[in-house]
């Protein structure tokens, strides 16, 4: 038995950029994700570390994220790791590892079309979407 499963919350860098893929009329959005740890080094000094992660959603949570998420939002990310290579315009062989995600959820405060704060979060499964565009969250998931 294996198990590939990640759980990040993190910030995200940059507005989602979407996709829709004509051959079967598929929508894909990619973001990044900043994580931090902070800790103290022998020094006693504050040292912050920020790992980013490139997150891919499909179909019905990429036009989740299309609509709702943004640069600087902080969100909670379940999915899995992928892999893969490509070859760059020079020809030379890149690898990246990107996390698939099938559950998001947007945590703290966000803006609303009126511009006034709400402290509600809107989470999302690819299977979920219709029902969460309505439906507010509760508590997170662990």
């Amino acid at each position: 038995m294996s198990v590939n499963k990640v759980i990040l919350i993190g910030n995200v860098g940059k507005d989602p950029e979407i996709r829709h893929i004509e051959a079967n009329n598929v929508s894909v959005a990619k973001f990044p994700l900043a994580t931090s740890e902070t800790y103290k080094n022998k020094s006693g000094e504050k040292v912050t570390n920020t790992e980013w992660h490139n997150v891919v959603v499909w179909r019905y949570l990429a036009e989740f994220a299309e609509k709702y998420i943004k640069k600087g939002n902080q969100i909670f990310v379940e999915g899995k790791i992928t892999s893969r290579s490509y070859d760059d315009k020079e020809g030379n062989k890149r690898y990246i590892t990107e996390i698939i995600a099938d559950n998001i959820r947007l945590l703290g405060r966000r803006e609303n079309n009126n511009n006034t704060n709400t402290d509600e979060s809107k989470t999302t499964t690819e299977s979920e979407f219709d029902d969460a565009k309505s439906t507010e969250a509760d508590d997170l998931p662990f």
